[in-house]
């Protein structure tokens, strides 16, 4: 008799027609798999696009292929068993230190080809937190932009791990030559600042590319439980630690994206799409949907290297047909409010999807309005691959929610103790499917502190389901401010404070306070300045209750964030309140 699984999953009678309840995780393959497919099958379609130049995928495999050989050539590979249970391997770990050029994406296909694991290294780090990264992961080889290896000089004597270092130009693959490549670097960043770094153990990456093309491609057995990536949290809320995504679970949340965006309105295969990549590839968010997922399809990814230049990322996008926008709230409100955002298409837009943080409703609105198209707001973190959920194509206004769960993906709302908690009750989201991480690197304790008896993942995040099964994020729960007993939500009140036609941007943070416990400190960026505290005080307080209004407000040039946007409340904290 078959299970009827609608009570376990009430979000499956809301599926869009033709959407699975599941995917076959069991036949997904390998990333390597999927490399190997999309470059036989799109050979002669463009694969990536930066800078006004495409390389074919073709000429991305055999880029990557000349990379697996060259580290396969100097002794790096699968290294053996892993260090976790329900790990099969591990890889030597190759390190990616850049941002979106090409030799990213050709450097992190490379290393999986030959069995490696990739670390991927924020660019932006100083000198101790890379240091921090690579002697936790022991990385042996670092891929870096040139941009940024006077931080590897600086942190070198602290990383005995690397053994070589490879340093990419902005235009390698591209055959940018001269004044071109020089203009490509001044747009990655203003200038290349000196460095030096020990010549015995340093190439030029298409160096390394060039004697990899005569030499074999590595014949090496690549399992689906073998780690492909130890993919570092955002660190936003703490001290950040490596999940083990193996192949299997990245190649499952590709799927069971497939499934989902494969649905009646979806687009479909084909080489008509372009994905703007604004969001950096070291982030798991832009790594699976924006570049392994469109690579799956066959899809363009316009690679954007610097999105922070606003002036030109716009005027990219003013003179590039695409068809798929992916970002993060900021970067929305940011395209939002630059003047030249009207000269940009968006006719030939399928879908525009938002994740990383909270879309706030203000910033929605608004993007509908200058664009036309609704953002369908996804949730994932770095331990999930990352998507766990996200709103069906077709909506005609923004939700406020995170959709439904993907295919093959539970998900339960649980209170402190681990019950499971009714409709609409807030607690803790719990995920269980196969792209939820093997475990983080060297941390047993901390991985069982994550799971729960019944090997769900504990996000962190406090969440409300409704009865169809769509997902509401309350707020982190670290981020949680008690004020008098009271929980208020940063995101609630920053959701408020947003619609203030003065206000460009906020960040809501507690800090303590000896009559309530805590007290509410608002963070915002104005356009306005005239406007004063009490101005806004008295608009929060038209829609939320007294003690969630809050009680200073500090007016601030910007907001301290991570390079993929995400506000960093934790940096607002440590600096404290000012008066307001």
């Amino acid at each position: 008799m078959a299970q009827d699984r609608s009570a376990e999953r009430p979000w499956l009678a809301a599926y869009p027609p033709g959407i699975p309840a599941d995917i076959d995780a069991d036949s997904v393959g390998t990333v390597v798999d999927l490399f190997d497919r999309s470059v036989l099958r799109f050979a002669e379609s463009p694969a990536i696009t930066c800078f006004g130049a495409s390389l074919r995928y073709r000429e991305v495999g055999a880029a990557a292929q000349a990379v697996a050989a060259w580290l396969a050539a100097n002794g790096y590979g699968k290294a053996g068993k892993g260090s976790e249970k329900g790990v099969d391997g591990i890889g030597d770990r190759v390190a990616v230190m850049m941002p979106n050029v090409p030799a990213c994406p050709v450097t992190l296909l490379g290393a999986l080809v030959a069995g490696c694991t990739v670390v991927n290294v924020n660019p932006l780090y100083t000198p101790r937190e890379l240091a921090a990264q690579i002697n936790d992961s022991g990385a042996r080889v670092l891929f870096v932009l040139e941009n940024f290896c006077h931080t590897v000089e600086q942190a070198l004597p602290q990383m005995p791990s690397v053994e070589r270092i490879v340093v990419a130009g902005p235009g390698d693959l591209l055959g940018l030559k001269g004044r071109i490549v020089d203009l490509v670097s001044r747009r990655v960043k203003r200038a290349v600042p000196p460095y030096t770094l020990p010549a015995g153990r340093t190439q030029r990456f298409e160096a390394v590319v060039r004697t990899g093309r005569g030499l074999k491609r590595p014949s090496v057995l690549i399992e689906p439980g073998d780690v492909a990536f130890l993919q570092y949290t955002g660190g936003t809320t703490g001290i950040a630690k490596a999940a083990m995504l193996t192949h299997r679970n990245i190649m499952a949340n590709v799927e069971q994206s497939r499934a989902w965006f494969r649905g009646p309105s979806g687009g479909g295969d084909g080489e008509r799409q372009v994905a703007v990549t604004a969001l950096p590839l070291y982030h798991i968010f832009a790594l699976t949907a924006c570049f392994l997922f469109f690579f799956r399809l066959g899809g363009c990814c316009l690679l954007i290297p610097n999105p922070r230049d606003l002036d030109g990322f716009v005027k990219t996008l003013s003179r590039t047909r695409f068809t798929n926008f992916a970002g993060v709230n900021t970067l929305f409100n940011a395209l939002n409010n630059h003047p030249k955002i009207g000269t940009v298409d968006f006719s030939q837009v399928d879908y525009v999807v938002g994740g990383g943080m909270a879309v706030q409703s203000a910033v929605a609105a608004r993007w509908k309005a200058i664009t036309g198209h609704t953002i369908l707001e996804g949730y994932g973190l770095s331990e999930t691959s990352p998507v766990v959920s996200v709103n069906p194509l077709g909506l005609a206004e923004w939700t406020g929610t995170i959709g439904y769960p993907l295919p093959s993906t539970e998900v339960t709302i649980r209170a402190e103790d681990g019950t499971v908690l009714p409709f609409g009750v807030p607690g803790e989201l719990c995920v269980r499917g196969p792209q939820v991480m093997a475990g983080y690197w060297n941390r047993p304790e901390e991985t069982r502190a994550a799971m729960t008896a019944d090997g769900f993942f504990r996000t962190g995040d406090v969440a409300v389901m409704t009865p169809d099964g769509q997902i509401r994020i309350v707020d982190r729960m670290k981020d949680m401010i008690l004020v008098s007993g009271f929980n208020v939500y940063p995101n609630e009140v920053e959701d408020v404070l947003a619609t203030h036609p003065a206000v460009v941007e906020c960040a809501v943070v507690g800090a303590p306070c000896g009559d309530s416990g805590e007290m509410v400190v608002a963070h915002v960026v104005l356009r306005d300045p005239s406007v004063d505290p009490d101005a806004l005080r008295a608009h929060a307080r038209a829609s939320l209750t007294g003690y969630k209004v809050p009680r200073r407000i500090v007016i601030q040039d910007s907001l301290p964030k991570t390079n993929v946007g995400k506000v960093l409340r934790r940096a607002l904290r440590e600096d404290g309140p000012a008066a307001g």
